[in-house]
């Protein structure tokens, strides 16, 4: 079994719901995004894969293109919130996610797992993301 890592980078604003510190504020990340999948390299010299798990470029383009693309210069807010606020800044904003969930780290986490999963090619299997929002801090999820 091998394991191949992408690292892909992007910039979000969000804020956490009922929070009891100061990311109950707006506040922004330069977050880096570890994308490890696993598989066995393709043994077969007429495949032009031949000798790889997967193309770095068809993971680049699988969570670019499910993840970076929606989630880069955007504010993420819990669908929670008042609905006339989430309005109100859908007005004034440009790019605004809304999520069915509290939009931490960890949570985005199991949200980008599901929409990475079912897009990878046979026999490759999303192993490991990580997502870290600072220098110091960062959270993982696992394939069980």
């Amino acid at each position: 079994m091998i394991y191949i890592t992408k690292i892909f980078h992007y910039e979000a604003a969000h804020v956490l719901l009922g929070y009891d510190g100061a990311c109950s504020n707006i506040h922004g990340h330069s977050y880096e995004l570890q994308v490890t999948v696993k598989g066995e390299p393709v043994n077969d010299a007429s495949n032009p894969k031949n000798g790889m798990v997967m193309d770095f470029g068809d993971l680049k383009r699988i969570v670019n293109d499910n993840i970076v693309l929606e989630f880069d210069h955007a504010f993420i807010m819990n669908a929670n919130f008042p609905q006339d606020f989430i309005e109100d800044v859908r007005k004034r904003f440009e790019k605004v996610i809304i999520v069915p969930y509290q939009p931490t780290s960890e949570m985005m986490l199991e949200d980008f797992a599901k929409r990475i999963i079912y897009k990878l090619p046979a026999g490759v299997r999303l192993h490991r993301l990580m997502l870290r929002e600072t220098n110091s801090s960062f959270a993982e999820w696992f394939a069980i």
